[in-house]
């Protein structure tokens, strides 16, 4: 098990954090990679929420809407494939996995200016459809440029590699979400889909000016069995005895998160805030207070270890839920109110950033570097799908208990991941470092 948690880590980077920025164009390429990762996702459904709310569509309706990100959930059904096989026409000129990220980003634009021609008020299905596809294209697009990054360095350089693509991320996060309902309030929301879909082209001109990783040690061609099962495979016997609970850890571990998050944006129209008031606390001020949580995460694994970190991080993230509780029962718009509101969003944005980091270590060091790629897209769907789910019916609780319950009941799913954190760490013993 000391093997499994060491699997994919890399010794610490000795350039400085900015310098191989202008010096070495994979981290270049990977900022502009990680920017256009971090935007379909909250355009699938985070965002596009507050059209819905806006359009009346019923907040059951809204909920069920969450899962339109299911794709995120099952990408490593299809990951195994995007390793083995090349794209068509794109292959031949630019590379499996770079022809893979062209393409991916293509059918995101596509997908993300058929949202744009929508209209959720009276034509909701065609809105259902291609968020559906951009979940798909979105989703795809995450699998490729993971498999670039690790395929395209040494181990040495991949911390590195994966902080440029976090800052990108978070870029991508921001103007997906506080750019698009800025421009929703001041132009609409079909000129703000289709400047997000212009927005693609910084992170195609980067899969175009990216290097394309060395073919050697590239997965052949298999069958399907043994394409899919083989990742599996490997990780279910690295683990061992602590196949399970590990799992399962992953698999609860953002529980709550995605449950609180589903209805986090209708709680805050409720509340009479606009689209500019929700993208000034919830992304830019949000921004700085996701980085400074990604700071923190990253030194305080450094300090107390892997499995300690988990346990503070799961129970920082569900008891921040009290924080949107708290909101729900004494938010309101104005005054001292807005405070409230920014406070609110703040710590819960903080201890979500904070155990998203913990999270995402964790399970780059459960990965294999020979099977990175797909174990880490599995890892991630299995991480989301339990939560997505359950997000599904957010807004038919809500609708049974109000807000102030729904989102104290949150933080209380955390309880049994914490408990299984304390158990795999006892396992782990010494080794969880």
């Amino acid at each position: 098990m000391a093997d499994t948690m060491r699997a994919g880590t890399a010794p610490a980077d000795k350039p400085g954090l900015f310098a191989p920025l202008f010096t070495d164009i994979r981290v270049a390429a990977v900022l502009g990679l990680g920017f256009a990762q971090g935007m379909p996702f909250l355009l699938v459904y985070a965002t596009q929420s507050a059209w819905l709310s806006e359009a009346k569509v019923p907040l059951a309706t809204i909920g069920l809407m969450s899962e339109l990100t299911i794709a995120y959930k099952f990408k490593f059904l299809w990951a195994p494939f995007l390793d083995r096989y090349d794209p068509p026409l794109l292959g031949r000129l630019l590379g499996r996995r770079r022809g893979w990220i062209v393409a991916a980003q293509i059918a995101v634009a596509a997908a993300l200016a058929g949202v744009a021609f929508g209209d959720p008020a009276h034509w909701l299905a065609w809105t259902v459809a291609f968020s559906l596809a951009l979940g798909v294209a979105g989703a795809t697009q995450d699998i490729v440029v993971d498999g670039w990054r690790i395929a395209v360095a040494p181990l040495e350089r991949q911390a590195l590699m994966s902080s440029w693509a976090e800052i990108g991320f978070r870029c991508g996060n921001l103007a997906a979400g506080a750019g698009a309902l800025y421009l929703a309030d001041a132009y609409g929301w079909r000129v703000a889909y289709l400047c997000m879909a212009a927005l693609m082209a910084p992170g195609t001109i980067a899969a175009l000016l990216a290097p394309e990783p060395s073919t050697e040690g590239q997965p052949t061609r298999a069958g399907l069995v043994e394409t899919i099962w083989a990742p599996i495979r490997d990780l279910l016997a690295r683990l061992g005895p602590l196949a399970v609970p590990v799992l399962l850890l992953v698999a609860g571990f953002r529980m709550p998160g995605y449950v609180s998050n589903a209805m986090a944006i209708p709680l805050f129209k409720q509340l009479g805030y606009s689209n500019t008031d929700i993208a000034t606390v919830t992304k830019l001020f949000g921004f700085w207070i996701a980085l400074a949580g990604t700071f923190l995460a990253s030194a305080i694994i450094q300090r107390v270890g892997m499995m300690a970190s988990l346990l503070i991080g799961t129970v920082a993230a569900s008891a921040s839920h009290l924080a949107l509780a708290y909101l729900a029962w004494h938010g309101g718009h104005g005054g001292a109110a807005f405070s409230t509101f920014a406070m609110s969003v703040g710590i819960d944005g903080f201890a979500y950033a904070f155990a998203s980091i913990v999270l995402i270590t964790y399970m780059s060091r459960l990965s294999d570097s020979q099977h990175a790629a797909s174990q880490y897209a599995l890892l991630t769907s299995l991480c989301a799908l339990p939560g997505s789910v359950l997000a599904g019916f957010s807004g038919f609780v809500i609708e049974e208990t109000g807000f102030p319950l729904f989102f104290a009941g949150t933080s209380l799913i955390g309880l049994p991941v914490a408990a299984l954190c304390v158990y795999v760490a006892r396992q782990h013993g010494p080794m969880e470092a």
